[in-house]
C-alpha cells in the first residue's frame, strides 16, 4: 500500500480524520468483541454520564516509522496499565491490558498508510479513551461504557527546533491531596484550561503547579512532569501522589541511569530548591522533553544557567537518546518497542 498523499513535513499538531478507529462497548457487565469502523461519530444519550458528570479517561501514545522502515509503538503496555488505574479511580470497568494493546495494533494496521515516513518529523498519534455512555441523572457511575481508539498523523510539537520556554508559577491549584491528579481523567485537564489560557495571555508558555496543601513543593504542569538537573549532573524529578505517572518521564529516568550512567532521584522537590538546578525540562509524549529556560515567580525570574537560551547538554542527551531508541537508531530495552506487522 502507498502512503497517503500528505505533505508530511508541514502538517501541524492537530486532528486529521483517518480511515478506521476501534470501538468496543461495555454492557451487562462485559465488553463486546470490538470492531474497526469508518464512522468517526459518537451517538449517546443527552443524559450520558460523560456529559453530566465527566466520567471519562484517556491515554496518548504514538506510532513511528523507524530508520529501518519498521512501524512501531512505544511501550503501549504502560498506557494500558495507566488506563486501568484511571478506570478504577473513576469507578469504570477496566479495559483488559491485552485487548488494549491489540486495539492499538489493529488501529495502526488499519491506518498504516497514515504512519509518516522516517525523517519527516511527523508521527501517528493514538488516542485511546473511555466514557460513561448510558443515561445517568443521579450522581453515580454509569452502567454502560464505550472504549474508543482513533489515530491522527501529527507534525513535530516544536516547529523550527526545540527552544527553551518560559513558564510561570501558577496561583491556581492543579490537584488536591488524595484527589485525581495521579490519573489521566478529562476532568483534570478541564480545570487546567483557564490557567493555561491565562498564562498564554500573560506571555508564558506553561504553568508550574505547586502542591495544593502547602504550596511549597513542585508538582507538574497541566500535562507534563518536571525533570531537573543538578550541578553535578544528577537527574531529579518530583515525587507526589497527585502527579500523573508519565511514561515518558519513567523512560527518561531509565535512559539517564542505564544509557548515560547518571544518578537519578525521585523525591519531593521544594520550590525553594529550584534556583539551585542548572537545567529543567517538561516530559511528555508530544515533545519528549520541552526545555525550560526561565520560571517567573510573580515577577522574580529563575533562569537555568545551562539551559536558558538553548537546550542544556544533559536534557539534550536524554532527548536524543530516547528519540534514538524510539526511531530504531539505538537498541531498546526489552519490551519497550511494540512492532506493528
Amino acid at each position: 500500500m502507498a502512503k497517503k498523499d500528505i505533505d508530511w513535513s508541514n502538517i501541524g499538531f492537530g486532528y486529521m480524520k483517518t480511515d478506521k478507529r476501534y470501538v468496543s462497548n461495555y454492557k451487562d457487565g462485559a465488553w463486546d468483541e470490538g470492531i474497526l469502523t469508518g464512522d468517526d461519530t459518537v451517538v449517546i444519550s443527552e443524559c450520558a454520564a460523560v456529559l453530566q458528570y465527566a466520567q471519562t479517561i484517556f491515554e496518548g501514545l504514538k506510532a513511528y516509522t523507524t530508520v529501518d522502515g519498521r512501524v512501531v509503538c512505544f511501550r503501549p503496555d504502560l498506557n494500558a496499565e495507566r488506563m486501568e488505574d484511571s478506570a478504577k479511580r473513576l469507578e469504570m470497568p477496566t479495559f483488559p491490558k491485552e485487548r488494549f494493546v491489540d486495539a492499538v495494533v489493529k488501529t495502526v494496521q488499519a491506518n498504516i498508510d497514515y504512519v509518516p515516513p522516517y525523517g519527516s518529523g511527523a508521527t501517528l498519534y493514538l488516542r485511546p479513551y473511555m466514557f460513561g455512555s448510558d443515561a445517568v441523572i443521579g450522581v453515580k457511575p454509569a452502567t454502560e461504557y464505550q472504549f474508543r481508539l482513533f489515530c491522527t498523523p501529527v507534525g513535530p510539537y516544536f516547529k523550527g527546533g526545540v527552544k527553551p520556554i518560559t513558564i510561570r508559577v501558577s496561583d491556581f491549584d492543579r490537584a488536591a491531596p488524595n484527589g485525581t491528579g495521579h490519573i489521566k481523567a478529562g476532568l483534570n485537564y478541564a480545570m487546567s484550561l483557564h490557567a493555561i489560557v491565562d498564562a498564554h495571555n500573560q506571555g508564558f508558555d506553561e504553568n508550574m503547579y505547586l502542591d495544593a496543601a502547602t504550596r511549597t513543593k513542585v508538582e507538574e504542569t497541566g500535562g507534563a512532569n518536571f525533570l531537573f538537573v543538578t550541578r553535578d549532573n544528577k537527574i531529579v524529578t518530583p515525587k507526589s501522589d497527585s502527579i500523573l505517572p508519565s511514561i515518558t518521564r519513567r523512560s527518561l529516568m531509565s535512559v539517564a541511569k542505564d544509557y548515560l550512567g547518571l544518578e537519578v532521584e525521585q523525591r519531593e522537590v521544594l520550590f525553594e530548591e529550584v534556583p539551585e538546578f542548572v537545567e529543567c525540562g517538561l516530559c511528555g509524549t508530544a515533545a519528549v522533553i520541552s526545555p525550560v529556560g526561565c520560571i517567573s515567580d510573580h515577577g522574580k525570574e529563575i533562569k537555568f544557567e545551562n539551559g536558558c537560551t538553548e537546550m542544556g547538554p544533559i536534557i539534550k542527551k536524554l532527548r536524543d537518546t530516547l528519540t534514538g531508541i524510539q526511531m530504531g537508531q539505538i537498541g531498546a530495552p526489552e519490551g519497550w518497542i511494540k512492532e506493528i506487522k
